[in-house]
């Protein structure tokens, strides 16, 4: 293969020369960064609509994204460095450089929920209904986002030879990223790794839970719910999804995965959080219907 190729061997897809940037005027951009722009611009555009049904002020979420924008790409760098020490502690200025990629979702989402309830409560809004309709276009952005790790040849995971096997050349990708088993799989005179498409998978199953959510959003029992939906469905998707990755991130001195601890963490805690709110909603209902009949 050459350095700019991707395949995809077993369904007949070749694709050649890729590029991970192009020029305008001499000055060179990143498709990852075009790419994580355009999941901005629709994640905008469906907030505003599933705000305006709601009967919300969509200029309250152009306002707030704004700022979550901000500290979410701060956020994703500093929980992606933190769990990463090791690769910048002797250059530290790399820090700043996030054209190759290097943004945890995690940390986007923390930061980003923490600037939404932050403007909630400054703005007296209602907090949990905000988060119910951003996590809407958090949704998008990130089955948008996950394509910018296809340019970049990042995100995947080990070897496969699967329905949907992708070949990235060595040269294309971070040596870091290549795990001994994945080497142990190249075949000899090869200069390829064929790997799981992680960000396909992830990107499939987050549209699957958008999708769900919106169906949802009139039938839930309470503001918050469809956040913790989000959570708790997120946090599976990425447990089972990070299992196969090769760029996990571990908690330090321990060789547990940081974003397979936190997914289960969200998931079992969303969970539960529901079923109490609900149960306690019914509880409430029930002893309002007798007082109301006695």
């Amino acid at each position: 293969m050459n350095g700019g190729d991707i395949a995809f061997p077993n369904l007949g897809i070749y694709l050649e020369n890729v590029p991970k940037s192009f020029t305008i005027f001499g000055i060179s951009i990143a498709l990852y960064g075009v790419i994580i722009g355009i999941g901005v611009l629709l994640a905008f555009m469906l907030i505003a609509k599933v705000a305006a049904k709601d009967g919300q002020n969509p200029d309250d979420f152009y306002e707030v994204g704004i700022y979550a924008l901000i500290f979410g790409i701060i956020g994703a760098r500093i929980y992606y460095v933190i769990f990463s020490w090791e690769y910048y502690k002797d250059d530290l200025l790399s820090i700043f450089n996030i054209r190759q990629g290097g943004l945890a979702i995690y940390g986007g989402v923390i930061a980003g929920f923490a600037t939404v309830i932050l403007y909630a409560r400054i703005k007296k809004k209602n907090i949990f209904a905000m988060l119910d309709t951003a996590i809407t276009g958090v949704l998008v952005g990130q089955i948008v986002g996950r394509w910018g790790n296809f340019t970049n040849r990042e995100v995947f995971g080990g070897y496969s030879d699967g329905l949907f096997a992708m070949r990235l050349p060595i040269e294309a990708v971070r040596s870091r990223d290549i795990s001994p088993d994945l080497r142990s799989h190249i075949p000899e005179g090869a200069n390829y790794i064929q790997v799981h498409p992680t960000f396909l998978y992830e990107g499939f199953f987050n549209l699957i839970l958008l999708v769900l959510i919106l169906a949802f959003r009139k039938k839930k029992a309470f503001d918050g719910e469809c956040a913790l939906w989000y959570l708790g469905g997120y946090g599976i998707i990425r447990f089972v999804i990070e299992g196969v990755r090769t760029d996990r991130l571990f908690i330090p001195h321990t060789g547990i995965p940081v974003s397979q601890a936190l997914g289960m963490l969200l998931f079992v805690g969303s969970l539960i959080t529901i079923a109490v709110v609900r149960v306690r909603l019914q509880i409430r209902k029930n002893e309002a219907k007798d007082k109301a009949e006695g």
